[in-house]
């Protein structure tokens, strides 16, 4: 098995993030696994598809969610392609296997009213770091499009108040340059003030850090954003991705052009970005009615 050269590969050549290589060989783990307890194979490199595919079945049978398995396919359709890659073996097991179906899921956004009402309930209590820093987390989110990770990984120096521009890495350490608000700067000035105070500021200090001084991490946003949003929102789910989502839908909602946005979001293909439009049917009868020539 060449696991720790595949971990290289994700790395350094496809450039993914540690959370992800980790999760495919996570993956990777547990098909080796199930392999040597249940047919005494202990080479992942000679399996055949009748093998994997037993794995998945079982998966299934246990409850895993589509989503899930398709994931950890993937992980084992990329782990076999570098194999294929340097030589080690000279098909892909996987490369007929078709994807199980997902049942989409409808992703309902904040209203306007709602990210108002939060924005303006921080506002109102920003006086220490501590909320200023809820406020900008939540500004962020909603005023730039970040994943969470991109949010977690930014950095006091990737501000640039001179052109009013954020750098954001986004998946595979892609670069993005997103403008800032005038509103959001003035925010962040002041922020800047009290982290000073606080922690001293270095221009590579993380930009949000949590209240014992180190960098902030996913359970610590995601509880951050449902806990405000839940005084405003009967919604189902409110996390930072509903946040971002509602980026989009209300950018696209108010005319902006969906390769925009598309850059906005750091996606790679329009296909990517189309999933966050939303059929608001009032403004669908605005563009309808202004454009169709029967109207006139």
């Amino acid at each position: 098995m060449h696991f720790n050269q595949f971990l290289e590969y994700l790395l350094l050549e496809k450039k993914y993030s540690p959370l992800t290589a980790k999760a495919y060989l996570t993956d990777l783990n547990s098909f080796a696994q199930f392999i040597q307890s249940n047919y005494q194979e202990e080479d992942v490199d000679r399996v055949h598809y009748n093998l994997i595919r037993q794995w998945l079945v079982e998966l299934s049978q246990k409850g895993v969610a589509n989503k899930s398995i398709n994931r950890k396919t993937t992980s084992l359709r990329t782990y076999f392609k570098f194999l294929q890659k340097t030589g080690v073996i000279d098909s892909n097991p996987l490369s007929k296997h078709k994807s199980l179906k997902i049942e989409k899921k409808v992703m309902i956004p904040f209203s306007k009213d709602e990210v108002e009402g939060v924005l303006s309930m921080l506002k109102e209590s920003c006086r220490d770091y501590e909320s200023y820093r809820d406020y900008l987390i939540v500004e962020l989110f909603y005023a730039l499009g970040l994943r969470r990770a991109e949010l977690i990984n930014l950095k006091v120096l990737d501000i640039d108040f001179s052109n009013k521009t954020i750098k954001v890495l986004g998946k595979r350490s892609k670069e993005r340059i997103i403008p800032l608000l005038d509103s959001t700067i003035e925010m962040i000035e002041k922020y800047f003030d009290c982290y000073r105070e606080k922690y001293g500021i270095h221009k590579d200090s993380h930009l949000f850090l949590s209240n014992r001084g180190v960098k902030i991490y996913e359970s610590f946003v995601f509880r951050l954003v449902n806990g405000y949003f839940s005084k405003v929102s009967v919604k189902i789910k409110k996390s930072p991705h509903i946040l971002r989502h509602s980026f989009a839908t209300h950018l696209l909602s108010e005319g902006a052009e969906l390769n925009a946005v598309k850059e906005l979001l750091g996606h790679s293909s329009l296909a990517a970005t189309q999933i966050y439009t939303s059929n608001d049917i009032d403004q669908l009868t605005k563009v309808y009615k202004k454009a169709h020539p029967r109207n006139r």
